[in-house]
């Protein structure tokens, strides 16, 4: 699935978090879950997929990341609970 993603990783319910932005997220997720994507992922075992917002271009999805990352935390978790309010795993639903 070649498409645009921002998203959002989580250790557990309101554990650590990480924002990244891919061009295929099915195969970007995979890799945080694997620790194949060394750093910030793997170093805090930052496994569940618990938001993701799929755009039209790379660009606005890096326009968008990149304001995410600069968000307080409690923002963050504002925008997760919109979505996902029970943190559930989201990565199979990503890949139907």
């Amino acid at each position: 699935m070649l498409v645009p993603c921002v998203y959002i990783m989580a250790s557990r319910t309101d554990g650590a978090i990480y924002t990244g932005v891919t061009s295929n997220p099915v195969q970007r997720i995979w890799q945080h879950k694997e620790d194949l994507a060394k750093g910030h992922t793997s170093r805090y075992i930052i496994h569940r997929l618990v938001w993701f917002e799929l755009h039209e271009t790379m660009e606005s999805a890096l326009i968008r990341e990149k304001r995410i990352k600069r968000w307080k935390r409690s923002w963050k978790i504002r925008l997760i609970e919109e979505m996902n309010p029970h943190w559930n795993e989201l990565y199979y639903q990503l890949c139907n």
